[in-house]
């Protein structure tokens, strides 16, 4: 994992900085705390640590749809720590399995087979989402998500109406390998830090990478690349190769993460 630029001090304050601001956030929303669907993975991870150290209710779910064992596992050794470590914290789960393949029946399954099975994982992780907000209606609470910035605003590598559809994003101006460094200070299991990012939801073990054809310490440097006013022109080898990956997705998935568009009608047609 690339080597994060903040000192022990810098992240220290930062995980404060954070907490504090979900904080005030539900406070001023007058919720009784969050709800986080955790997967096994280092942002979920981090998320729900965060929401913990509020000392407001943080329910942890589970939603198991055709879960690989190393994601369940995971996952469950998290929340088994964090509601040890916090008395805040709760668990929860909500087996979707049975649900998602009662959907998958009532779809046509005809096609090509790549569009299908991404049009699936899409459906996976909407269906979390109506799940979570679920029960952070039953529960007073808000959906807190776990996008970090290189997912949320660079490549756009999420659901749509998914698990980008949240209530707050406390990680989402943090760069992967912050949210690494998060995790370190925040205590989160080594079998979470160390596993390949991978988001869970296709049929196989295919890995967060080999969707995005580029490592996240590598799109990671080509966002800041790009903030900087680079173009693929400035660069050779796999560093272009990289560089062209990340801007070829921020491009294609600007639907995502710039807003709805609105028809605004003239005044003329009023």
């Amino acid at each position: 994992m690339r080597q994060n630029k903040k000192s022990s001090l810098q992240v220290e304050k930062t995980a404060a900085y954070i907490s504090e601001w979900l904080k005030d956030y539900a406070n001023n929303a007058k919720v009784s705390g969050f709800v986080v669907g955790v997967s096994g993975g280092i942002d979920s991870a981090v998320t729900s640590t965060l929401c913990a150290l509020t000392g407001m209710k943080t329910i942890c779910f589970e939603l198991p749809i055709h879960q690989p064992s190393n994601h369940v596992s995971r996952a469950r050794e998290h929340i088994d720590q964090l509601s040890k470590r916090f008395p805040n914290v709760s668990r929860g789960i909500t087996d979707l399995t049975e649900t998602f393949e009662t959907i998958k029946a009532a779809f046509p399954n005809d096609g090509d087979e790549a569009t299908l099975h991404l049009a699936l994982a899409n459906t996976r992780a909407r269906l979390r989402m109506t799940t979570l907000y679920f029960h952070a209606g039953v529960n007073h609470c808000i959906v807190a998500g776990t996008g970090n910035k290189v997912e949320d605003f660079g490549v756009g590598f999420y659901t749509k109406y998914g698990d980008g559809g949240v209530d707050v994003s406390p990680i989402a101006d943090l760069m992967k390998s912050d949210v690494y460094a998060l995790g370190q200070y925040l205590g989160v299991p080594d079998s979470i830090l160390n596993a390949v990012p991978s988001d869970g939801l296709f049929h196989d073990d295919r890995t967060d990478e080999d969707q995005l054809g580029a490592s996240y310490d590598e799109l990671e440097w080509a966002m800041e690349q790009l903030e900087a006013g680079k173009t693929p022109d400035d660069f050779e080898g796999r560093q272009k190769e990289a560089f062209t990956i990340f801007t070829r997705l921020n491009r294609a998935n600007k639907h995502k993460m710039d807003p709805i568009p609105v028809c605004m009608i003239p005044t003329s047609l009023r």
